[in-house]
């Protein structure tokens, strides 16, 4: 693709919707009124989105991150994060005494509930994801062991065999490819044409707009950038989906300072995204930092315009 500007300049192609999603919006507020209401420490099992700058910042206002429950005092209120913690989290804590808030996107609390009412009908639950997922990790920890299969791709969902005169169900991870998820889906539909499916899709809002966002750049631009972390799913498939949609230069970053020189020169177009727990602040970053390189000028392409609001926890409402 050819630039008719100078060959100093770069024109970036902005997705849109990027970034923030409501559910991330939401447990990041969770932990600011968390430190409101009973001051610093407070403690958060796991990170509360996975993005290093969003953690830092709020490490800077007193939240302390740990992995287990058992890293927290139980004189200080701790917080789960948006991904979802296994039934076992929260009991702990309730049997400890521990105040605790948990900021579990409602997405994924949704996927929560819908396994727990299939389970209770008798069925066999498959949950389309990635293993050792916090989320993942988190649906598995809501029913007993052996009642939920994780299918990671379409050749585990073509070998996977059932439990002999047990109803099958499926549910899926929030942050998962669509494209890739569609065709496991057809899998299992093939195989198991009884499958019992969610009432509505899992995958999130958020996830199917930010994808469909890049699908509408990838093959408009040389190149493309995703601001967020490399633990961080649905950014991870924002990479994947731009390659598969026209933009086979795809990159994965966290910060501006992440651009390569000898990269950027090569291009004319640069595609620019962010994942869902990443900030409009890290796009603004690279915006920036281009900027200092090359005469830059700014496109946005909106394929749709996101409203969605998530209420806090009542133990935050004044």
């Amino acid at each position: 693709m050819t630039d008719t500007k100078s060959p100093t300049s770069l024109t970036i192609v902005l997705a849109a919707p990027r970034g923030f999603c409501a559910g991330v919006d939401r447990a990041i507020q969770i932990v600011e009124g968390a430190l409101d209401k009973w001051g610093a420490p407070v403690y958060v099992r796991h990170e509360i989105v996975h993005n290093r700058h969003v953690v830092e910042s709020l490490e800077a206002k007193g939240a302390v991150f740990v992995e287990e429950l058992d890293e927290c005092p139980t004189d200080r209120p701790v917080v789960f994060s948006a991904h979802g913690v296994p039934k076992s989290v929260p009991a702990e804590a309730s049997r400890r005494n521990m105040i605790y808030v948990d900021a579990t996107c409602p997405l994924v609390s949704k996927v929560h509930l819908e396994a727990d009412r299939l389970h209770k009908k008798d069925h066999h639950i498959l949950l389309i994801g990635h293993a050792g997922h916090p989320e993942v990790i988190g649906t598995m920890g809501q029913l007993p062991d052996g009642a939920i299969s994780l299918i990671e791709d379409e050749s585990q969902a073509e070998a996977f065999a059932p439990p002999p005169g047990t109803p099958l169900a499926f549910v899926t991870q929030t942050t998962l490819s669509v494209d890739d998820t569609a065709k496991i889906v057809e899998v299992l539909r093939r195989r198991f044409p009884e499958i019992a499916a969610p009432k509505k899709e899992d995958i999130c809002y958020a996830t199917t707009n930010r994808q469909d966002a890049v699908k509408a750049i990838a093959g408009r631009v040389d190149a493309m950038v995703v601001l967020g972390a490399p633990n961080s799913s649905n950014s991870k498939r924002l990479v994947e989906v731009a390659k598969t949609s026209g933009c086979a230069d795809a990159r994965l970053i966290q910060r501006a300072h992440e651009l390569d020189d000898a990269w950027l020169d090569g291009i004319s177009r640069l595609g620019i995204t962010a994942g869902a727990s990443a900030p409009e602040v890290l796009v603004e970053e690279v915006i920036a930092a281009c900027s200092a390189r090359r005469t830059v000028l700014v496109e946005e392409v909106e394929v749709t315009r996101e409203d969605v609001h998530f209420k806090l926890p009542r133990e935050l409402v004044a």
